[in-house]
């Protein structure tokens, strides 16, 4: 067993150390549930981190020029509920002491909007760290707009705590090759190598040089092989905070569940309450008193409370110094402030193309690049791109500049094939007021699954483009042909889905996606050409913002309801077309968005959908999950469950039955049952 203080580490220092070691403990063991280990071990740096260095506020977490913290091992969320509370947030005592219980501010792993001073959610492993990226990416972008000559208004630093599986993950490793690419020297990332993980021993499955690695990277590298050596610890940060040109990764040894005998280095500490017997020879060994639980010395909260005359002092300043900004700069000002407050400009939409009949039509891709650049020209903190996708995707902002090591300014990111660490760097984007967009093919939205969840989890308005959206791809074939992710992306709590049906009800995507505030939007646009519907013959507006609507109509109660979304409405348009002509009372209905009609009131659903038509017809090149819900027992649809062929594209929709024919002589059938 290693000595249990570092003798140049002063009293007090290691008095809130201890202290924030005790919390941990007490909170995991209270919930009988969690992980004490990680913060135990963790403890001096994130002091350290806390007293020393990060630039916050406890009254006000959404203070617009604070540093960033991220937690990416989630798990160790009690390392950060302790330092919330010991600093001064809204996170009394009471609340730590309900850690991981029903309806308390202390989940399992942090999360954002729940919690006063957690900045993201965490516990998906690497996700912090990606997310983290995007934050800094945010200063840097912020700074470059905003900042004038004698009045610097942004200038906030991104900090990560992260272990040894977050070191394993890819999402991670993707993330920092983009950092060290784009020099984002106001990042910093602490890894904690305790060389343990669940299953025991990180050299089960873990070997590599992490510091040559991110050396490769392009980041500045240190190693601090004490964690418990605030003084050498402080070195480190100090000199991180010195790069100019790089990124940071400071490597600290450590031992998970330092103090406890019989624990500590090994995988019992990880995941579970220590027990009753070890806390207390644990805190024996600390100089602790046994049979205190969650004791805070008073000594200890006065110091830390220092935070918040420190973060009040800070902001007052900051503000007094965005009073002088704005008096000589009103106009930036202004849009600073818009930017905060999450609202759009005026004038926003005003240049959102009403595109004319016309059958060829355009691709959806197509008619949402016009509509991109059309709002991007008046709403300048629109920023965002593609992985490696652009041409393809039609999501280059025109004229808008590459943000690049060297261009902070350009709102063109170029994020290399990186569809996970892209979607995660958009959150991150999102979280500091950006509105952020990411593109890319549909089937690859299978590789950024896990940030996608936390966009919805988060309730972050991040938009998510994604093109070459079924079998329409074609000749590339069943690995690039989508067929189960749009029932996917449905399937998401919170996250809105569109498949527009033609480039007017793209107008109308971007209209909703732009005024969305609490949830991320998923685009689903086609590679191919989608006739625009005649609007003086069928419905005169998109109801695209209703979810569906009634496209096309009888005189009457309709026999049938043919329901289409995305390429697949044209189809439906036809085919009514041909029933109309012998005498069938039909009804198209436009389901761009099953997650937005949910949204209406039962009496809009029931007129667009009378529950008395029971003959129903879906057509979307796509699984058939879900549409059971819109057709009832009764009716049919024409999807595609199983996987796609090498083929034009017009030879693998007449294999497959996605013709305006073959929805006719279905709909006859299903009229004739």
């Amino acid at each position: 067993m290693i000595p249990l203080d570092v003798p140049t580490n002063t009293e007090l220092d290691q008095l809130c150390v201890n202290t924030i070691r005790t919390l941990a403990m007490d909170g995991v063991q209270k919930a009988n549930s969690g992980h004490p280990g990680a913060p135990m071990g963790l403890a001096p740096v994130a002091y350290l981190l806390w007293d020393k260095f990060l630039m916050h506020n406890p009254q006000n977490p959404q203070w617009a020029n604070r540093d960033r913290f991220v937690l990416s091992g989630g798990h160790g969320s009690m390392l950060l509920y302790s330092l919330l509370h010991l600093t001064g947030y809204d996170l009394p005592m009471e609340e730590l002491q309900k850690f991981r219980q029903w309806g308390s501010k202390t989940p399992g792993h942090p999360e954002y909007g729940l919690t006063p001073g957690v900045e993201v959610t965490t516990g998906p492993l690497g996700q912090g760290l990606a997310t983290s990226v995007g934050m800094a990416i945010s200063e840097r972008w912020l700074a470059a707009r905003y900042n004038q000559p004698g009045h610097e208004v942004v200038d906030f630093r991104t900090f990560a705590i992260c272990g040894d599986g977050d070191m394993m993950e890819g999402v991670s490793s993707e993330a920092a090759s983009l950092a060290g690419h784009l020099g984002l020297n106001k990042l910093l990332w602490i890894y904690d190598n305790n060389k343990i993980t669940i299953e025991g021993k990180t050299s089960l499955a873990f070997s590599e040089d992490v510091a040559l690695r991110f050396k490769a990277y392009g980041w500045f590298v240190q190693h601090v092989t004490d964690v418990n050596d605030i003084k050498a610890l402080n070195r480190a940060i100090k000199k991180a905070q010195k790069q100019t040109y790089k990124p940071s990764l400071l490597i600290v040894d450590s031992h998970i569940g330092y103090g406890a005998p019989t624990k500590q280095d090994t995988h019992g500490a990880h995941g579970e309450p220590l027990g009753e017997d070890e806390i207390r020879k644990t805190k024996e060994r600390y100089g602790w008193n046994p049979d205190a639980k969650f004791l805070v010395p008073d000594e200890v909260a006065a110091h830390m409370r220092k935070a918040l005359r420190r973060g009040k002092k800070a902001e007052k300043e900051w503000n007094a110094a965005f009073d002088a900004y704005a008096q000589a700069n009103p106009a930036l000002a202004a849009e600073w402030r818009a930017l905060q407050a999450g609202e759009l400009p005026a004038g926003w939409d005003k240049d959102i193309p009403v595109f004319p009949a016309d059958p060829k039509g355009l691709a959806s891709r197509e008619s949402s690049g016009k509509v991109l650049n059309a709002v991007a020209k008046n709403v300048p903190w629109l920023i965002g791109g593609a992985a490696d996708l652009t041409p393809s995707t039609k999501t280059l902002i025109s004229g808008g500049g590459d943000f690049a090591n060297g261009n902070y300014a350009g709102r063109n990111m170029h994020y290399g094939v990186r569809e996970h660490a892209m979607t995660a760097i958009n959150n991150g984007l999102a979280l500091c007021k950006l509105r952020s967009y990411g593109s890319g093919f549909l089937i690859f939205s299978d590789y950024a699954r896990g940030s996608l969840r936390l966009s919805a989890l988060m309730e972050l308005p991040v938009l998510h483009i994604f093109t070459h959206d079924s079998i329409g791809v074609g000749e590339d074939g069943p690995t690039h042909q989508p067929i189960e992710q749009v029932a996917s992306l449905r399937a998401i709590p919170n996250m809105i889905v569109i498949r527009p049906g033609d480039a007017n009800e793209v107008s109308e995507t971007w209209r909703v996606a732009m005024q969305e505030k609490e949830h991320p939007v998923a685009l689903i646009l086609s590679r191919q050409a989608m006739p625009t519907l005649d609007r003086t013959k069928y419905a005169a507006a998109s109801g695209l913002a209703q979810g569906a609507y009634i496209l096309a109509d009888c005189d009457g109660t309709p026999d049938i309801i043919l329901i289409g979304t995305g390429s697949e409405v044209s189809l439906c348009i036809e085919a009514f077309e041909k029933l109309k002509a012998e005498g069938v009372k039909a009804r198209v209905v436009s389901m761009p968005s099953p997650e937005l009609f949910e949204r209406q009131p039962k009496e809009y659903r029931d007129q667009v959908l009378p529950p008395a038509v029971r003959k129903r017809l879906a057509v979307e090149a796509g699984s058939s999950l879900g549409w059971r819900s819109y057709i009832g027992l009764d009716g049919e649809v024409i999807c595609r469950s199983k996987f796609g062929a090498s083929a034009p594209l017009k030879e693998v929709m007449k294999q497959f039955g996605f013709t305006a024919d073959n929805v006719y002589q279905t709909a006859k059938t299903l009229l004739a049952s």
